[in-house]
């Protein structure tokens, strides 16, 4: 099953439920915490051992590259697929592609057998709803490289198309984009101002990691985090970097918990 995204209707931090059968909006204390701590979304995974370390760390999606945008992690769609097809449901599994055609990105999700498709660059070839009737049942999250005032509104535009937004601090000219891994943040008050009026959930990327996290939080509260060099050492994911990571996501959320 793909995974399931809720939208939000007010500037307070929308999270997924720890699963779908607990009763997430009427707990307390930390089963309350623990439903608000957003999802993690490790990138650039680039094989079955990564993307298990990743789980089992606390990953709820998987970043997998391809070659087309390329750079950073980017590995091949026979690769995606074989690490797609070893992760248990609910893990999200994010193909992302700068393919811009409606036709070419049906093509490789069905190579790849991903639940999701992280489009990477504009739809120019087709519609959004070609792509929902070609891949039925399938997630779509557009990234969105905040640079101006214009990603504001070209990510509020854009979020009607799909089930989620990823905000991230690349560079958007075409022979420098980066779509992953750049290792630098942006200015996080335009990703809340995104966060606060989407009615999609927002993923926040760039420059992510274990000191700055909470602080991410704080000020965006976004959907979800999406991480890549602030848990690699030398390219390789560091267990040590993880286990650091989502210590510090939850800790400021269970420290209020213990405060309730």
């Amino acid at each position: 099953m793909p995974p399931r995204f809720r939208t939000r209707r007010t500037n307070a931090p929308s999270r997924y439920p720890p699963s779908e059968s607990s009763d997430w909006r009427t707990g307390g204390g930390l089963t309350h915490a623990l439903a608000m701590t957003p999802r993690v979304k490790i990138c650039c995974i680039g094989s079955v051992e990564e993307a298990q370390l990743a789980i089992r760390h606390g990953a709820a999606a998987l970043g997998l590259v391809s070659k087309t945008p390329g750079g950073p992690g980017a590995i091949s769609d026979s690769l995606i697929a074989e690490i797609a097809d070893s992760v248990p449901p609910p893990v999200a599994t994010f193909l992302l592609t700068s393919l811009q055609s409606v036709e070419a990105i049906v093509a490789q999700q069905r190579r790849c057998r991903t639940n999701t498709v992280q489009l990477c660059d504009r739809l120019l070839h087709g519609s959004y709803a070609e792509l929902r009737l070609a891949l039925p049942g399938i997630g779509l999250v557009q990234l969105v490289q905040m640079t101006d005032e214009a990603s504001i509104s070209e990510a509020l535009g854009v979020a009607i198309h799909v089930d989620a937004l990823l905000l991230d601090s690349g560079n958007p000219a075409p022979a420098v984009k980066g779509v992953a891994g750049t290792g630098s943040t942006h200015n996080w008050r335009m990703s809340q101002r995104i966060a606060a009026r989407s009615l999609k959930p927002v993923f926040l990327a760039g420059g992510l990691r274990e000191e700055n996290v909470a602080q991410a939080i704080g000020e965006v509260a976004p959907f979800g985090l999406d991480v890549s060099t602030g848990v690699r050492t030398a390219g390789r994911l560091d267990e040590a970097k993880l286990r650091g990571f989502f210590a510090a996501v939850t800790a400021d959320l269970a420290a209020e918990a213990r405060r309730l």
